[in-house]
């Protein structure tokens, strides 16, 4: 066995994670975990994660479910396409294999949502099998211990760390191994502050022992990130807020909504659909940032004399603001309920 593995299975059985509730579970329960953690940090994922397997134990259960029942458990995670992929797929693995989840790698890699690390973190966590993981964390890890220069996101350099990660793979203790590495990136290999006094590979670090830890990886290259702004209305009768459906595909596809208009749309709104407005109130605004662009949303509370015609027609729903909060809502609608919330009850 390498040097370098060897030190990191012997680090991580000392001092790596072993109570995450995923570990040693079946690959239905790692995979969703793979997906969740995609882009999200450990302590964000643990509640949804015990949440979502409550209701959707198995992979049969997932694939029986709405969509919206899905979206409702991932609502407030973001990355909204994870949770409709997962749906999908589950339905796959029940139609195609029977309700199991495949064993074959090239099986796995067809499942929407599914990349190479992540099909590979299953296959060596599930099934011991011996494949190379590159999350985000694991490309740090491995950029600065053998000094690989370039942004991990550049396909000339990605290609470099798989190379790297593909050769550094032990023949056996896999499983431990690539949670080792997972471990590392999370709370040893850090993108601020790493802990290099408590790194196991220290001694032959490339990047400790140029001076370069804090420069690698390279970071993405800089580019403007685009700025939207759009009004929130907040149309509310009684104790109900009334929620549109968003598009099956785009930003929070098939999430439950505000209205989300131009800033300039709002009387034509209203007159469009015969809504009468008895109280308007302007609330703070805020910015929402995408991965892409950032979103500055003008909330607009608009409390209706009567419900309109509108709100029997199909893609519309009236909700109780608490009963609102269950629903599949992405996390600025979320943050906006929880206002309305708080100052009905105390008003």
């Amino acid at each position: 066995m390498n040097s370098f593995a060897n030190r990191l299975i012997c680090w991580q059985k000392a001092y790596g994670r072993h109570d995450l509730p995923w570990q040693g579970e079946s690959a239905y329960r790692i995979w969703l975990s793979e997906i969740m953690l995609q882009q999200t940090q450990v302590t964000t994922v643990i509640p949804y994660y015990l949440r979502f397997i409550k209701s959707f134990p198995d992979v049969v259960t997932l694939a029986a479910a709405t969509e919206e029942q899905v979206l409702a458990h991932w609502s407030g995670l973001g990355y909204y396409a994870r949770g409709r992929n997962l749906h999908k797929a589950a339905q796959l693995i029940a139609g195609k294999h029977g309700g199991e989840f495949p064993t074959d790698l090239e099986q796995i890699l067809a499942l929407p949502g599914i990349g190479r690390s992540t099909a590979a973190a299953i296959a060596a966590l599930a099934r011991h099998e011996r494949y190379a993981i590159l999350d985000g964390n694991v490309k740090r890890v491995l950029a600065r211990y053998c000094g690989i220069d370039g942004w991990p996101g550049e396909r000339r350099t990605e290609a470099k760390l798989w190379e790297v990660a593909e050769d550094l793979l032990p023949e056996r203790d896999v499983a431990v191994y690539t949670q080792a590495l997972m471990d590392m990136g999370a709370t040893v290999c850090t993108r601020l502050r790493p802990r290099c006094a408590n790194c196991p590979v220290q001694a032959d670090c490339v990047a400790l022992s140029t001076g370069r830890v804090e420069q690698l990886p390279a970071p993405r290259p800089r580019k403007l990130i685009p700025e939207r702004t759009a009004s929130f209305l907040l149309l509310k009768h009684g104790h109900e807020i009334m929620l549109e459906k968003r598009p099956p595909s785009g930003i929070w596809g098939g999430l439950w909504c505000a209205p989300q208009l131009d800033e300039t749309d709002e009387t034509s709104y209203l007159l469009r659909n015969d809504m009468e407005i008895s109280r308007r109130v302007e609330l703070e605004a805020f910015t929402h940032t995408f991965t892409h662009f950032k979103l500055h949303i003008r909330p607009v509370l608009l409390e209706l004399a009567h419900k309109p015609i509108r709100a029997q027609q199909q893609g519309c729903i009236w909700l109780d603001v608490d009963e609102a909060l269950g629903a599949a809502i992405p996390s600025p609608v979320r943050q906006l309920l929880l206002t309305l919330q708080a100052s009905s009850r105390v008003s």
